[in-house]
């Protein structure tokens, strides 16, 4: 880990220690009813305030909690093209097999690239400390898988490239 990337890691670990302190709580409006009042937002007294921990512009984490979950929003660097497509087909690709990953989302939240969802039953079958270590190791990783596929891309490119202009 980069000597500017521990502390954004480690605020973000802190923050989500802080926020998953959730509880089973049945919906205010429809009896025997327990959606993840953060996906609802049918009341407005149940939400935490949202929190955003930046490392930078492009890169950032969405925390919104409320009393029985907890959606977390990620932003991941991309700084130029190619990593941009390589972003995006690579949580297009986790996405689509989100049943597999109890925790993750079909659907991001517009500006970030992947979102998570917790509930209270998710923190009743794992552990916390393990959910909230996964996440800030999916956020190391997903850094360093980008950049080797890219390496990859650049490296199979370039060959590509020599092989085309050995015929002229």
């Amino acid at each position: 880990m980069s000597a500017t990337l521990k502390p954004y890691l480690t605020c973000v670990k802190r923050t989500l220690e802080a926020a998953m302190c959730l509880e089973n709580f049945s919906s205010q409006k429809v009896e025997r009813h327990n959606k993840p009042e953060i996906e609802v937002q049918e009341s407005p007294e149940l939400l935490l305030n949202p929190v955003i921990v930046s490392r930078n512009e492009k890169e950032k984490v969405l925390i919104e909690a409320s009393i029985n979950s907890v959606r977390i929003s990620i932003a991941i660097k991309q700084a130029d093209e190619i990593e941009k497509l390589l972003c995006h087909k690579f949580t297009k690709f986790m996405m689509r097999r989100a049943e597999s990953f109890v925790i993750l989302r079909r659907k991001k939240i517009e500006g970030y690239d992947i979102s998570f969802l917790i509930t209270n039953f998710n923190t009743e079958v794992m552990l916390r400390h393990k959910v909230v270590d996964f996440i800030i190791n999916f956020m190391e990783e997903i850094d360093k898988e980008i950049s080797e596929m890219k390496l990859a891309v650049n490296s199979r490119a370039r060959i590509c490239a020599e092989e085309f202009l050995k015929r002229f």
